[in-house]
């Protein structure tokens, strides 16, 4: 069972357009609107270097396939109920290294239909949230670059199980979908347990405990397996991340700077009477007088005389 999702997570959701954010029961009642998601540009989130998923859409966006999440939804259900009437046919379908190299090309594809949990009850929560996710990317995304993000996370799966011999199953793959619906819209809220509403970022933030895990705990394999099926989501977040970052640094350093110089010993103005400065006094207003020096509105020659 994914640990993000259902074994702890008893969301109630249904596909939704960006632009609206909402919360719900499968039955639809207490379904309210919420805030409008932000779109990613206004989280500032850019997934990736817009120039190369440009070019290469206009050269294979023909060939992307719309609704794919929902083929793969479609695809899982059919193999709960084949595995539920004869489970040894997992066996076959399995991202097995041995059975791939020895010519079982077909494993490379059919591992993602293997649904994360055999509970009928559980296994309809599944469906519908992963079929929401898949909505929720491809509105906010584009057909082809939902494939992009999917298709890279399946080939980063299948070297990982290739080069050292563990792939996760669709946890990972999943979760990396998950991610990148909590990346794009972190303040969307789902409801645990039906009940209690929470934003996803935290959720994201939860469901990342088991692969910290293997990274601190696990052996190479697995600190290697998690860094590999992860991967696309890597690619399309952390070069924005690592940019906004940086971005945030320099303009702490300016304001500290402009701070620092605000409240410095170096003035600008300053009374040749009282002495007075724009610093130790914020409200005196300066004027230079005809002789060439500079006081505040209180000592200006023309007023003095006249005392």
């Amino acid at each position: 069972m994914l640990g993000w999702d259902f074994g702890m997570v008893r969301s109630r959701i249904i596909p939704i357009r960006l632009g609206e954010e909402k919360a719900f029961s499968p039955t639809g009642e207490g379904q309210k609107t919420l805030r409008t998601l932000q779109a990613p540009s206004e989280a500032g989130i850019l997934a990736v270097h817009m120039t190369i998923l440009d070019r290469l859409e206009k050269t294979l966006g023909r060939f992307a396939i719309p609704g794919l999440i929902r083929y793969v939804v479609a695809l899982n259900a059919l193999v709960f109920i084949l595995l539920t009437l004869q489970p040894d046919y997992i066996q076959a379908l399995q991202l097995d290294p041995g059975a791939f190299r020895n010519g079982e090309i077909w494993r490379a594809v059919t591992w993602i239909f293997i649904p994360e949990t055999m509970s009928f009850f559980w296994i309809l929560f599944y469906l519908i949230f992963t079929w929401w996710l898949g909505d929720m990317l491809e509105e906010s995304w584009g057909a082809f670059r939902l494939n992009a993000y999917y298709f890279l996370g399946m080939a980063f799966c299948i070297v990982s199980a290739l080069l050292f011999g563990a792939a996760g199953g669709n946890f990972f793959l999943n979760l990396s979908l998950f991610l990148a619906a909590a990346t794009l819209a972190p303040n969307f809220e789902i409801l645990l347990f039906m009940i209690i509403p929470v934003k996803m970022k935290w959720v994201a933030l939860f469901s990342l405990i088991v692969p910290a895990g293997y990274l601190l705990f696990g052996p190479l394999d697995m600190k290697m397996m998690v860094v590999m099926c992860l991967g696309n989501y890597l690619l399309f977040f952390a070069p924005a991340f690592l940019k906004n970052r940086a971005e945030s640094v320099r303009n702490g350093e300016r304001r500290k700077r402009f701070e620092k110089a605000l409240h410095s010993e170096q003035t600008i103005h300053c009374c040749e009477v009282c002495k007075i400065t724009e610093v130790s006094n914020p409200d005196a207003e300066f004027r230079v007088s005809a002789d060439g020096k500079e006081y505040c509105t209180e000592h200006l020659p023309s007023r003095t005389n006249q005392a």
